[in-house]
């Protein structure tokens, strides 16, 4: 089986700006990407049909065994068995969604197409991928630890309620916190750190070599992606990897790509005063979008970063590598390769931006190579008319 991550080209739309940067499976929900969910479910690595300007990085592999899947589709057991069960030259749609493809080799018909006859899990908007988060850190829960003993916490003065909620990898180091796995699991990963004072209430992944700070205040169905640091307080959100909300402020219903930082103090605002729906900006439509959610806060996408003090109102879209800072509240929609806020906004100069990141990426220990360089070059390019300032 040579499996394939395929990009739907409307639902790819529907998910920048994270997908400016990454494939549709290379999003993270729960514990795990779409892309490891699937690897972990049927043990064979992914590759990915994508973008043009995408593939270098991520590179796909064809072969006569081909099994291309939905990347925004979460598997569950059931999606699985019948994925596995797929007769050669068919297709799994679930009503107007093509769900998987076993070794196509004719155009989908009535004749070779087969219904999914349960509902799925599809990450189709942005504000899905919070959302469906407190469900998928269950599910990846469930098949990571399932058969594995937990290393367990031996710091005496760190409380633990719901311990058999718990599981501990390798390699963490915790002083004086408190985690309640009650109500949800709580998952540490592997060289993961958390601080003295940190509060923990699940359901809650902290990921492989992430950091919680003194203090922090994780309130539940939150991801901390591989080698971000977190503190202040938390809510139902999801930071893909590499990025940083280090120091006192909200963030709640959002979600940071990689390699975002959050200066000190930073607030988001997840309820209007009027408890009305949030919009979201669509890249679609080039216009506002309702939700139909009360609570929406931040979408960041990878390489962004706000000064101390940043405000950000309810239901804010901000695109790849933008500089905010200033007082007052940013605009909702703020494109990529911006610089300023709310006084105004020019464009971060492609070479300036690329200066940040090297520096950003050698904080931790990851070189920015000439093709992530020219992935986000291609971004800046791809973007261009967006920024009318």
């Amino acid at each position: 089986m040579n499996l394939i991550l395929f990009d739907d080209p409307v639902i790819r739309l529907n998910l920048l700006p994270f997908t400016f940067t990454r494939p549709v499976a290379k999003i993270r929900c729960g514990i795990l990407t779409i892309a490891e969910k699937w690897e972990k479910r049927l043990n064979v690595p992914a590759s990915f049909k994508t973008e043009a300007y995408l593939q270098q990085k991520f590179t796909v592999k064809s072969a006569p065994d081909n099994l291309l899947v939905n990347g925004a589709v979460c598997p569950d057991d059931d999606l699985i068995s019948h994925i596995r069960n797929l007769p050669s030259g068919y297709y799994l749609v679930s009503g107007a969604l093509l769900l998987a493809a076993n070794m196509p080799e004719r155009e989908m018909s009535s004749q070779n197409t087969i219904e999914y006859p349960k509902e799925v899990v599809v990450i189709d908007k942005t504000w899905k991928i919070f959302r469906e988060n407190a469900n998928q850190i269950r599910a990846d829960f469930k098949l990571i630890t399932q058969g594995r003993r937990s290393a367990g916490i031996q710091d005496k003065h760190t409380v633990v309620y719901g311990e058999e909620n718990l599981f501990v990898e390798e390699g963490l180091s915790i002083r004086a916190a408190i985690i309640n796995a009650e109500n949800g699991p709580v998952y540490l990963g592997k060289n993961s750190i958390v601080q003295e004072g940190a509060i923990i209430r699940g359901t809650f992944a902290l990921c492989e070599g992430a950091h919680l700070n003194m203090g922090a205040k994780m309130r539940g169905d939150t991801t901390v992606g591989p080698f971000s640091k977190v503190g202040g307080e938390v809510s139902t959100s999801v930071l893909f990897g590499y990025s940083n909300k280090a120091h006192d402020g909200f963030l709640g219903c959002s979600v940071l790509g990689e390699w975002c930082n959050l200066g000190a103090d930073t607030n988001t605002s997840n309820l209007k005063n009027n408890y009305e729906p949030v919009k979201l900006w669509n890249h679609v439509s080039q216009e506002f979008e309702s939700t139909g959610l009360q609570f929406c806060g931040l979408m960041m996408g990878d390489h962004s970063k706000c000064g101390i003090n940043t405000m950000f109102n309810t239901g804010t879209v901000v695109d790849v590598s933008a500089n905010i800072f200033g007082e007052g509240f940013p605009r909702n929609y703020i494109p990529s390769f911006a610089w300023g806020g709310s006084s105004g906004m020019t464009t971060y100069r492609l070479e300036k931006a690329l200066e940040t990141a090297t520096r950003a990426m050698a904080r931790r220990n990851v070189t920015l190579d000439q093709t992530e360089a020219l992935l986000l070059k291609s971004v800046y390019e791809l973007t261009a008319s967006t920024r009318h300032f």
